[in-house]
């Protein structure tokens, strides 16, 4: 009995895979035009949100070092970051209540890769040509056609990804100042390591690895299906009309020859950028980009056959059953939705623009005095969340008797968008503390504006006598 050692050669199949790059056919319809202007308005905002300006600075702006975002007219601190919380909340559940509703309508027409593969394609198309061309040009062997081609390709991949990562970093660096900077040379060595990681970042993803983010890197594919049910709006074939499958001239019957309307021109998988075949059924692949469903609108026009055999529908219409549009889980994440867009804006709108902190020294519980008071040592910062320099009195509640020493004149000026530390001191007669530790209130109000205010509490630290 002998040993056998398996070879590659043993296996009808390798374990692992080439894989075979995926050449999405041009489509047109009305799904096609709407992916398209998604497109156009996503990447507009985006490419044209940091110039505008919004009071002498730019409208979008996160600036990380001076810990705040300004957003148009509102300018966010850390204090306000539980609004951010809620946002980063309702995104979470938006994607849940559109998928609930209509399927992957993110995927097909709003993820950044979705979009941003969209213009790779489109430049591809552009200078490579069709479908055909394309395959045709990369089967061919290296000659200077090619290379002027492909050279030319990537030449305007990589600046348009440069544009991309500039764009990126200008949100966080004003672009007008980035701009002139980067191409001469002056900017950061982060500035520069982010705008080529995001311009590599788009570079690599739109350009080669296309569908395999979609399929292996992206963990919404995996999990979607767990908030798809029979009513969801999904990409679907409808094999009781195309089954049986065959090839006819126009103008036939196909009952006559046994037949369904399929005509089996495969060019549902042609235009599909991530190479399914839709009608082998519902996939995680499946982006829900209605590509199949435009292409094979064409075809059922030019055979003279009624539209629909690819379609927007439900499991429960295609098995003959009533579609429910509003059903529990569409109700719920609704509601939700409604509960926690109020709590933004409502958070938005009582924003104080006023902030105070207060840090009890830990160094010592509290100091005796000459006069027998005892005093505690504070620092209040006090935070200025406007765009205009703003005068703070500071003032102290809560315990009576006590006094508030502070070594600076009042009001304390504080500059726009300013922190200011000022040394504050406790003193009170421990006759006056029914317990050995009180709360303390500080108080801090811009003079001239009583209704603009804020406090925090404290925590007084004496001795009884």
């Amino acid at each position: 009995m002998s040993e056998h050692t398996p070879s590659a050669g043993d296996n009808d199949q390798a374990f692992y895979e080439k894989r075979a790059k995926v050449y999405p056919r041009e489509v047109h319809g009305i799904f096609a035009h709407l992916r398209l202007l998604g497109v156009v308005v996503l990447l507009g905002i985006f490419y044209g949100a940091p110039w505008l300006t919004w009071g002498g600075r730019q409208a979008i702006w996160f600036d990380l070092p001076g810990r705040k975002f300004h957003i148009l007219a509102w300018t966010f601190w850390p204090q306000d970051f539980f609004l951010l919380a809620l946002l980063l909340i309702i995104a979470a559940l938006s994607l849940f209540f559109f998928t609930a509703l209509a399927g992957r309508l993110w995927c097909g027409y709003a993820c950044p890769q979705t979009v941003w593969t969209e213009v790779f394609l489109w430049i591809e198309q552009r200078l490579e040509g069709d479908r055909a061309r394309q395959m045709k040009l990369d089967k061919g062997p290296w000659t200077p056609r090619k290379l002027a081609i492909k050279g030319t390709k990537h030449t305007i991949w990589v600046l348009f990804s440069l544009f991309t990562g500039i764009t990126f970093v200008g949100y966080f660096t004003p672009i007008v100042e980035l701009m002139p900077r980067f191409f001469t040379l002056q900017t950061g060595g982060w500035e520069n390591f982010w705008i080529l990681f995001y311009g590599f970042a788009t570079w690599g993803n739109a350009g080669f690895m296309r569908e395999q983010v979609c399929i292996y890197m992206c963990p919404y594919a995996r999990f979607q299906s767990a908030m798809f049910d029979k009513d969801t709006l999904v990409i679907s074939y409808d094999p009781a009309r195309g089954e049986p499958r065959g090839s006819r001239k126009r103008g036939v019957d196909p009952r006559e020859k046994g037949l369904g309307d399929c005509i089996d021109c495969t060019l549902c998988v042609q235009v599909c950028p991530t190479g399914i075949d839709i009608r082998d059924g519902l996939q995680y692949q499946c982006i829900g980009c209605a590509a199949c469903v435009d292409v094979c609108d064409e075809v059922m026009d030019k055979m003279e056959y009624p539209r629909g055999l690819v379609r927007y529908t439900t499991e429960n219409a295609m098995e003959g059953k009533p579609a429910h549009v509003l059903r529990p889980r569409v109700i719920l994440y609704g509601l939700l939705l409604l509960v926690l867009f109020a709590a933004l804006a409502v958070g938005i709108g009582i924003r104080n623009p006023v902030g105070i902190d207060v840090i009890r020294d830990r160094n010592v519980l509290y100091r005796e005095l000459p006069d027998g008071r005892v005093e505690n040592v504070y620092i209040l910062k006090l935070l200025n969340k406007t765009d205009a320099v703003r005068d703070y009195r500071v003032e102290i509640r809560g315990l009576p008797g006590a006094e508030l020493v502070i070594d600076r004149t009042m009001p304390v000026a504080v500059p726009a968008g300013g922190v200011v530390e000022i040394p504050a001191r406790v003193r009170i007669d421990p006759a006056l503390l029914d317990m050995p530790t009180a709360e303390v209130i500080f108080e801090a109000r811009v003079e001239g504006l009583p209704d603009e205010g804020n406090e925090r509490r404290g925590r007084f630290v004496g001795r009884m006598q």
